[in-house]
């Protein structure tokens, strides 16, 4: 376990490998932990960083704000600190809507943006996550955790095939608090990017689930319109979780995605 000190708390991450960094940035309700076998096999030739935001995993939750704006600023702190000057970044749905605010805020930095299943507008996210944004819904689940737990896990083969998916997601759900599970997920029902993705430069590449039921996979399609030079991949049998429920194809994407050469 590693962690660095941030102006906002601990942050925690996980390392793995040697050569060229990689970040990788999980979604809402997640952790470093969907990125376990990920970050295993990429950092068999890279430098493989998992990021727990703040508010999730093993991060500091004490926090007064956990808005995806502040989640831009989470990956410079964590790269000065490391003195990593330029790195990809991989993002699972929340992650890479942030991986594309940094690529907008930040292009000196980022060298180049992988995203799986994020929401290019905060519309596209299923009615379910839409309702957790009001802090009327929230509250009501936390104060009704235990049920909310065993309820998420029955559903949980609804969203995931992954036969261990039921536990990797209960156990990032506890982890979380009231304030972080609302903020995030309400500020990214805000976000809207696609009047400024034709700043974004560098290469992108797109992948979303033909099945996914949490963004809509359609959101390729501004992806695509913003940044017509990006990669679009649509996974058949996927949902949301596309590294769990293919991951052969997803890994070898990724890898070859973050090591190609470039201008």
């Amino acid at each position: 376990m590693s962690s660095i000190t941030t102006d906002k708390g601990m942050l925690h991450y996980e390392v793995f490998g040697k050569g060229k960094p990689v970040i990788f940035l999980h979604g809402w309700l997640g952790s470093w932990g969907l990125w376990q076998q990920t970050i295993s096999e990429i950092g068999k030739t890279n430098r493989a960083y998992a990021l727990d935001f703040w508010g999730f995993g093993d991060s500091d939750d004490k926090l007064s704000s956990y808005n995806v704006q502040d989640f831009v600023d989470l990956i410079r702190q964590f790269m000065d600190q490391l003195g990593i000057q330029k790195a990809p970044l991989v993002g699972h749905s929340m992650g890479g809507t942030v991986s594309l605010m940094a690529a907008i805020k930040d292009p000196g930095r980022i060298q180049k943006v992988a995203v799986i299943g994020s929401p290019i507008e905060g519309k596209s996210l299923s009615f379910a996550l839409r309702l957790a944004g009001k802090r009327i819904v929230a509250e009501f689940l936390f104060r009704n955790f235990g049920l909310f737990r065993k309820s998420l896990r029955k559903l949980s083969p609804m969203i995931c095939g992954d036969p261990q998916f039921p536990e990797i997601i209960d156990h990032d759900l506890s982890r979380t608090n009231l304030e972080s599970f609302l903020n995030s997920i309400r500020s990214l029902n805000q976000v809207d990017l696609r009047s400024e993705l034709d700043k974004i430069k560098i290469p992108v590449l797109g992948m979303y689930g033909k099945r996914d039921n949490i963004v809509s996979p359609a959101q390729y399609k501004p992806l695509q319109q913003g940044i017509p030079h990006a990669q679009i991949e649509l996974f058949s049998k996927s949902g949301h979780f596309i590294m769990l429920e293919e991951p052969k194809l997803f890994l070898q994407l990724v890898h070859e995605f973050i090591n190609q050469e470039t201008d």
